[in-house]
């Protein structure tokens, strides 16, 4: 299996060509540009440790309502649900 360095994610939304684009970048370089931006600390403890299904569909929600904040026509081809949901589909 190959190793990697260490990398952060970065998920950004091109208006013009309507496609989500997910980079990497050297978290020391990028550390300067994020010093006093937002910060949503989504702690671990509080999902009793499991990146499971659920909390990966969560964290997209986040994701995508984020950046809908600063695109708000992305907000047009969304229909997400927020809250968790229950096995059989529905909201809870």
């Amino acid at each position: 299996m190959a190793t990697h360095p260490p990398y952060s994610v970065v998920l950004t939304y091109d208006d013009d060509q309507q496609k989500f684009n997910v980079q990497t970048a050297d978290p020391v370089k990028l550390a300067p540009l994020l010093a006093g931006r937002l910060e949503m600390p989504i702690l671990l403890d509080e999902f009793d440790y499991r990146v499971d299904d659920e909390f990966a569909r969560r964290l997209g929600v986040a994701m995508l309502n984020l950046i809908a904040l600063g695109k708000p026509d992305l907000k047009r081809y969304m229909s997400v649900t927020p809250g968790p949901i229950s096995g059989d589909g529905d909201p809870r």
